[in-house]
């Protein structure tokens, strides 16, 4: 019996080289990034020498008990950033010192879902909330499939690498409305205000804080913002929540967002499973990259969990 597992869509402008020992090494557009996967627990498919060649390699700084490390450049490194494209939209690659790009490509498949439901909601302009919303490579999409998009984030250099994706890609600073607030407290905000949003992305961290010192631990902070985010949904609406190393399951997510239909307007349709990525080459094996769920009332759209 396999795993639920949502298919991977197409990216070709990443691909995942081979995965095994604690690693992964993949290819963001022309540069090839070795770093470290604790879920790659098989071994290789690949040669050391293969692996050798990546441009850029990640390695742990075991004194800060493994949470940050440096990039090590190879002979084809490309310098501090560089472009990857999807779609018509480009987005720039950036080490970072927690291992990642600020490209997360498993996510490819809630993009495509996202750019596929916005005929089903009946409205020229959907309105989109994408509460942690990061580098905002899920933002500019929208905004590509003609989506109002909010793009909300407590990060200071996360919104500045949005407006820098927004620029690489074409579009202007003010395409999007762009927040610097906690998700938890805009959202209640947008609550009472009567706002309403047709799309709602929620990609929360295990921990973090607001611009004025909110704590957000996923465990003690998902339900009420889950509760705020049933209180701002159109009549059609789509909620997608994904997590990365959280001591959870897709069942958890889930039973999460099963709240969120309401007696008056229905339950909606739920699923949930894994994000992955596919392995290039003849095993094409599957990579777990975090746990989804999906909820939607009132739209047709196909189930995507395998």
């Amino acid at each position: 019996m396999a795993a639920s597992a949502f298919p991977p869509h197409p990216f070709p402008d990443h691909a995942l080289l081979d995965c095994g020992d604690g690693e992964k090494l993949e290819r963001f557009g022309a540069v090839v990034v070795r770093r470290p996967d604790p879920q790659a627990l098989w071994p290789r498919a690949l040669q050391d020498a293969d692996w050798r060649k990546a441009d850029l390699t990640f390695v742990r700084d075991e004194a800060s008990g493994g949470r940050g490390g440096q990039w090590i450049s190879g002979t084809g490194a490309r310098g501090p950033e560089w472009p990857v494209r999807y779609g018509d939209a480009t987005f720039l690659a950036r080490p970072t010192p927690f291992k990642h790009v600020g490209i997360f490509p498993e996510q490819a498949s809630n993009w495509d879902l996202v750019a596929r439901a916005r005929p089903a909601f009946g409205v020229e302009r959907p309105r989109l909330l994408n509460l942690f919303g990061y580098t905002g490579v899920a933002s500019v999409l929208a905004l590509r499939a003609e989506y109002e998009v909010t793009h909300v984030d407590a990060s200071k250099t996360s919104l500045a690498w949005a407006r820098d994706n927004l620029g690489a890609s074409g579009l202007a600073a003010d395409a999007m409305k762009i927040v610097l607030d906690d998700a938890l407290a805009f959202t209640q905000r947008e609550a009472r205000r009567a706002a309403r949003y047709q799309v709602v992305l929620l990609d929360p961290p295990h921990h973090g804080r607001g611009p004025r010192g909110e704590k957000w631990q996923f465990e003690d902070s998902i339900g009420a913002l889950v509760q705020a985010v049933q209180s701002v949904l159109a009549d059609r609406a789509l909620v997608v929540l994904s997590s990365y190393a959280i001591g959870c399951s897709p069942l958890t997510l889930e039973n999460l967002l099963a709240d969120l239909g309401s007696p008056g307007l229905g339950a909606g349709a739920l699923e949930a499973g894994e994000l992955v990525l596919a392995e290039q080459g003849p095993r094409a094996r599957l990579l777990p990259a975090g746990f989804c769920a999906r909820w939607s009332r009132g739209l047709d759209l196909p189930r995507g969990a395998r």
